[in-house]
């Protein structure tokens, strides 16, 4: 299921690190601390590879996807994003 703005924003540190996923490789890592990082999963040459989209809130939700969907054509182009 994909994210809504109120999701990531009420998005509560626990004890221990946890990933909300939205879709397509991109998720909200919330660290214990209470810090909020856009990550963006995927393969590149038959790894998997993570790409740090950004902080939230300096990098909403919308940003966030923009950011995702860039580096997915970059991925179909055979371009490495990161």
């Amino acid at each position: 299921m994909a994210l809504t703005d109120t999701a990531v924003e009420q998005a509560q540190p626990v004890e221990k690190p946890q990933k909300l996923f939205d879709g397509g490789g991109l998720y909200l890592f919330v660290t214990p601390e209470g810090g909020k990082y856009w990550r963006l999963k995927y393969r590149f040459g038959g790894k998997e590879r993570k790409l740090a989209l950004g902080v939230y809130p300096r990098v909403t939700l919308e940003a966030a996807r923009g950011l995702r969907d860039q580096a997915r054509a970059s991925l179909a182009e055979g371009v490495d994003p990161g």
